[in-house]
């Protein structure tokens, strides 16, 4: 039979590299940060192209009809 202390060998001389690990975390919340500013941005930008492309090519506006309520 297997003791538990030749299954699991003594790990206390692992030590963690944290400078690593806080590099690799501000990197990722400059990209994460960054990306969200530029979904935010885009979206502003895309609604505003899109509601001046509502006119047809002879730059005069398409009149909207309006639909009446179905009756119940």
């Amino acid at each position: 039979m297997a003791t538990t202390e030749t299954m699991f060998p003594d790990q206390s001389d692992f030590d963690y590299d944290y400078e690593t690990l806080r590099t690799t975390g501000v990197i990722l919340a400059v990209i994460m940060f960054v990306s969200g500013i530029l979904i935010a941005l885009s979206k502003k930008f895309t609604k505003c192209v899109k509601s001046s492309s509502n006119s047809n090519s002879s730059g005069t506006q398409i009149p909207k009809t309006e639909v009446p309520p179905p009756a119940v």
